[in-house]
């Protein structure tokens, strides 16, 4: 891409109108369309952007062209709204002045584009860091959300800023944000409940159907359905090129950043869904029996949601919209509502609903988007406000814009012309007074405190009596009569009364802009903006936080009975503040200009363009401009730009900048009333003499160029035959070393064949001497090994004949013995043939029996009992002694795998056995379960540490015991603890130990022959633990407990006596109880039961076993 290096270069058009030559409407208008057929859509008025609205996206808004605009002069590049943002940024930055930016237009000129590129410009520009990024994106995300409730579609602009925005962007002095505060005028509220035809109500309401959850829809009690809702309007609902379900994300994650917590956003939405319900309500009329009407609620289902949002009792609402309560010093007076005021309540309501929660959203995003600091800061104003309406129908609303407009515009002359003249007196140049059109009285026609039309308004408003927008413009007629910038049918002379354009119930003022009608129908209720007090106090008992805050009239205890201000004098209060706090500042304009009424990109409305043009001032800002001087620029600049056109002056100048365009002015000829110089300046009055340097300049540049190009071209063709001849001289250098190279490879390849054939030559005749003479060892050796074979043969020969000689002796002996031993074995075998049959064959039915016992040996299980039949009977004795020794075997083999705490385990079972087989009915049942001893886990458990501490030898036993008591029979749960020295009985619950027995203080212990699991452990007389009486208890390990008491008692050497029957006596204290356990039904199940059948007798049911 093309970078400019001046605003006077390969312009298209004219950049800066107050260049353009004739200076006409026409021309003027021609201009821009020229530059907005080819996309340049910025054009400056001296230092004031003019911005058409392309209606379509431009690849002139990237992060190159930031950089290209960053640090740049004003006047450098061509023109765009990010020159004026960087000159603003920088007068800001280095010389400390507060900037505002004001910027103007009608509706759908890109106003709120604007703003944004402004913003995003500066914050692209100003420094980086974490805390200097989170605030540039909190003010840059503060747009969306006030977005999102402040703007509507209207008929002539998709994205429509509703209300008036006035942003302050405060710098420290480095130029790094710190924070901002955001001022809202006049938000349209009357949107709320009525919109124009081809218009919506605000984004918010079709973001929030459209983009949240089925959950969130849920709880808000709304339906995805914009039918079903009576302020919103169908007809435009769907907006081409608006995606609101995507945009409500973006509000979501906006209102996040800027600092929102989820409950306030759960708050802002539930109000927003009160609004739409609030829309539903309808009314009847129903008449009293005293004749007067009254209304009464259709439908209550969407009063009974709304009041759940907001947590209001719902017949304190419902009695709001019926009843309205005067109040005057100590008097009240209730009267009813008629199905009118009813509607009128509803919709007074949800405006002041509404307005008043976008008060609150733009009150809480200053909270979170304040500087921190206190130190002094530097301000940047970005205004952003409604532009000049004329609509077919225009009402107060439109009234109030205008007035701010005429407000706007009064400041822009006023600070146009002084800066101009304070430019002249700054630099020294004669100053020529400027007639202009100041519409100051047309401002004071509005604002006149004694009989400005709001002024009377007020009045009217607050007068006693019958009060309606006809008594007003009576008023108005008879104060304004004469006025010459104010009309009406009855203000004039009779000339008007036969004027149809203008109605009876109508007025129209002369703005700067034109006459615009406006309609008084409801000037005096909206100026009013009056809402009953007993709907401030119903909404002041809601439960909901949000909703107090913001309507803190309606609290009982601060009843206020002076009248609030009326709409028209608090934005006339808001405009009068905006004006002083931008007349301290340095402005920054933008005027953007709306180029058709179709929305639709490449049209150019001439006609459209043209009002805009003269409403908009801005042929009267050029005159103004090219009163004085049309173009100024700096020496320095000025000097390096035309230096070229004189001889004294180029290339170099080596003196004062300003000496040098004196110079260079002489030596053109300039007539000298063509210019004047400056301080720092060089003025020059005429444009024509502006474009006469241009030329110069530009006849001189292609002198230049082709002096350039000359150069150029010798330059290159030297370069390149030098280039040439460093080339062959390179080329030749590297053929003589491959030439080289190879006659080497030649030489060296030949040596290397003659000295490979003189080796070989050697080797050959090496090879045939070492050949003959390992030929000749060879034979020397054959020779040896013959000679040698010949004597080892003859060797083998003689020791073979004596190897025979030898054997032939011993088979002859040998024959001889035999023949001797049989003769004697004959002898022999007759006296002792039987006795050796018999014993062989005994020796073979023994090893046969042997063999076959090996492979039919049982089991190597203590328990088998199976042995292999007797195969004969004489082998009967042995047969029986061989099972013995067998079993015996086996057994030593299995108790070989026996560990040392298993073989006590089976030493208990063994001793168990021994005590109780065949005397009590519940040993059977104990055989299969091994003793496990400590069932409490008492040393792992934190629940009896305490208990295990106190007991000082280790436990053996551990479980859970039932004590029986002697009064009732029931039993209480003991934890039973038995160690080698005592046995401990303490409390399941708390751990506390109940009772310490010492072990040598049991006598003995008493069980019953039934399966029950009764045991008695009794005390000898005279003992210390017999003083409280013998324990009965219960447990369903009874034949572990015994057994190990058993064992102990064993190893001390004093036996334990275990008494087995099914009647024995227990020593309670001072008495003897019998203990009888019977066979009985089982009644609770196969539980053992306990009964006292008297003093003397506790007896014991035990189920029958089958």
């Amino acid at each position: 891409m093309e970078v400019k290096t001046s605003l006077l270069d390969n312009m298209i058009g004219v950049g800066d109108m107050v260049l353009l030559e004739p200076l006409s409407e026409d021309s003027f208008l021609e201009n821009l369309r020229n530059r907005f057929d080819h996309s340049e859509i910025y054009t400056y008025i001296g230092s004031v952007v003019i911005s058409v609205n392309p209606y379509r996206s431009l690849p002139i808004y990237t992060s190159d062209k930031v950089e290209e605009y960053r640090n740049r002069n004003f006047y450098e590049l061509s023109p765009h709204i990010y020159a004026l943002a960087d000159e603003a940024y920088h007068s800001l930055r280095d010389q400390d002045k507060d900037q505002c930016i004001l910027i103007t237009g009608e509706s759908g000129a890109g106003k709120t584009e604007a703003s944004k590129l402004v913003m995003s410009y500066v914050a692209a520009v100003c420094g980086k860091g974490q805390e200097v990024n989170k605030v540039k994106e909190q003010l840059l995300q503060s747009n969306p959300v006030l977005e999102a409730f402040g703007n509507a579609k209207t008929v002539r602009n998709d994205n429509s800023s509703r209300f008036g925005k006035y942003m302050d962007i405060e710098f420290d002095f480095k130029g790094d944000p710190l924070g901002g505060v955001i001022s809202n005028y006049l938000l349209e509220k009357s949107r709320v409940v009525k919109q124009p035809r081809g218009e919506r109500n605000f984004h918010i309401f079709y973001q929030l159907l459209s983009g949240a959850s089925d959950d969130t829809l849920k709880k808000l009690k709304l339906h995805r359905d914009f039918s079903k809702y009576n302020y919103l309007s169908l007809d435009s609902a769907v907006v081409n090129g608006l995606d609101d379900a995507t945009n409500f994300r973006t509000v979501r994650n906006a209102m996040q950043i800027v600092g929102f917590m989820e409950d306030e956003v759960q708050s802002v939405l539930e109000l927003v869904a009160a609004v739409l319900k609030l829309g539903n309500i309808e009314f009847k009329p129903e008449s009293r029996c005293n004749g007067t009407d009254e209304s009464r609620i259709k439908d209550k289902n969407d009063l009974k949601e709304m009041c759940e949002l907001l947590g209001i009792e719902q017949s304190v609402l419902e009695r709001a919209f019926s009843y309205r309560t005067v109040e005057a010093k100590m008097e009240k007076v209730s009267t009813t509502l008629n199905v009118a005021q009813a509607y009128y309540a509803r919709d007074a309501l949800a405006k002041n609903l509404y307005s008043r929660l976008f008060t609150w959203l733009v009150t809480r995003i200053n909270e979170s988007i304040k500087a921190q600091t206190k130190t002094r800061h530097k301000v940047m104003g970005v205004l952003d406000i409604y532009g000049f309406e004329i609509f077919e129908d225009n009402s107060f609303e439109q009234f109030i814009i205008n007035y701010c407009n005429e407000k706007l515009q009064q400041i822009f002359i006023e600070l146009t012309l002084r800066e101009e003249q304070e430019e002249y007196v700054r630099e020294g140049i004669e100053w020529t007074n400027i007639e202009y059109f100041n519409n100051a009285i047309i401002c004071d026609l509005i604002e006149n405190n004694q009989n400005g039309i709001l002024a009377m308004l007020d009045e009217e408003c607050l007068r006693p009596g019958t009060v309606t927008d006809e008594t007003f413009l009576d008023k108005l007629n008879t104060v304004c009569a004469e006025h010459q910038h104010f009309e009406s049918r009855l203000s004039k002379n009779s000339k008007f009364l036969n004027d149809h354009s203008l109605p009876h119930s109508c007025f129209r003022i002369q703005h700067y802009a034109g006459k615009v009608l406006y309609r008084v129908e409801g000037f005096v209720d909206k100026n009013n903006d009056l809402l009953y007090r007993d709907l401030s106090q119903a909404m002041f008992k809601a439960n909901h936080s949000l909703i107090k805050q913001l309507f803190p009239e309606g609290n009982p205890a601060k009843v206020n009975l002076k009248r609030p201000p009326t709409a028209g004098f608090q934005f006339r209060a808001s405009v009068g503040t905006l004006m002083k706090n931008l007349q301290t500042k340095n402005p920054n304009y933008i005027r953007c200009i709306k180029p058709n009424d179709k929305k639709a990109p490449h049209i150019f409305t001439e006609s459209l363009v043209r009002h805009q043009v003269r409403y908009l001032g801005l042929m009267e800002n050029v005159r103004v401009r090219r009163a004085g001087y049309a173009f100024r620029q700096a020496y320095e600049p000025c000097l390096e730009r035309y230096k070229m056109l004189c001889k004294q002056t180029w290339p170099h100048w080596r003196g004062p900048a300003r000496e040098g365009v004196e110079v260079l002015m002489a030596n053109l000829q300039v007539p000298a009333e063509e210019f004047s110089y400056g301080r720092s300046k060089i003025f020059i009055r005429n444009p024509r003499t502006l474009f006469f340097l241009e030329e110069r300049r530009r006849q001189c540049l292609q002198d230049l160029a082709t002096l350039i190009q000359k150069i150029y071209r010798g330059w290159k063709c030297r370069s390149h035959f030098l280039l040439l001849k460093k080339s062959q001289i390179v080329v030749a250098a590297w053929y003589r070393r491959y030439a080289q190279q190879k006659k080497y490879q030649r030489i060296k390849s030949a040596t290397t064949v003659v000295q490979s054939y003189t080796r070989g030559w050697q080797a050959r005749k090496l090879l045939r001497e070492l050949k003959y003479q390992k030929r000749c060892e060879e034979a020397a050796t054959t020779i040896a090994a013959y000679w040698h074979g010949t004597q080892a043969r003859m060797e083998l020969r003689r020791l073979k004949q004596e190897a025979r000689n030898k054997h032939a002796v011993t088979v002859i002996w040998a024959y001889w013995q035999g023949t001797k031993v049989r003769r004697e074995y004959r002898k022999f075998f007759r006296a002792n043939a039987g006795k050796k049959i018999y014993n062989f064959t005994i020796q073979r039915i023994m090893q046969k029996y042997f063999l076959g016992l090996k492979s039919s040996l049982p089991s190597m299980s203590p328990i088998d009992k199976t042995w292999p039949t007797r195969p004969y009977l004489f082998l009967d004795g042995v047969h029986t002694e061989l099972r013995r020794i067998f079993h015996l075997w086996r057994c030593k083999k299995y108790r070989s795998q026996f560990t040392e705490e298993k073989k006590a385990v089976y030493e208990e079972k063994l001793e168990a056995s021994e005590i109780f087989k065949d005397k009590k009915a519940l040993y059977p049942s104990s055989v299969s379960q091994p003793f496990k001893g400590d069932y409490l886990e008492i040393s792992k458990n934190p629940k009896y540490q305490k208990l295990n501490s106190t007991v000082d030898e280790k436990v053996l036993l551990a479980d859970v015991v039932n004590k029986i008591n002697r009064a009732n029979g029931k039993g209480t749960a003991r934890i039973f603890l038995l160690t080698k020295k005592s046995v401990v009985l303490a409390d399941q619950k708390t751990g506390q130990v109940k009772a310490s027995v010492p072990l040598p203080d049991l006598s003995s212990v008493s069980v019953s022959t039934q399966s029950d699991g009764f045991f008695a452990l009794k005390l000898k007389e005279g003992s210390a633990s017999a003083v409280k009486g013998d324990f009965l208890l219960s447990s369903e390990h009874l034949i572990e407990i015994i057994t190990k008491l058993h064992r102990i008692g064993a190893t001390d050497q004093e036996q334990l006596n275990i008494d087995i029957s099914d009647e024995f006596l227990v020593q309670f204290k001072q008495d003897k109880v019998c203990v009888k356990f019977i066979q009985g039904a089982p009644k609770n199940g196969n539980s053992v039961s306990c009964k006292r059948k008297n003093n003397r007798l506790l007896e014991v049911s035990v189920p029958t076993t089958a």
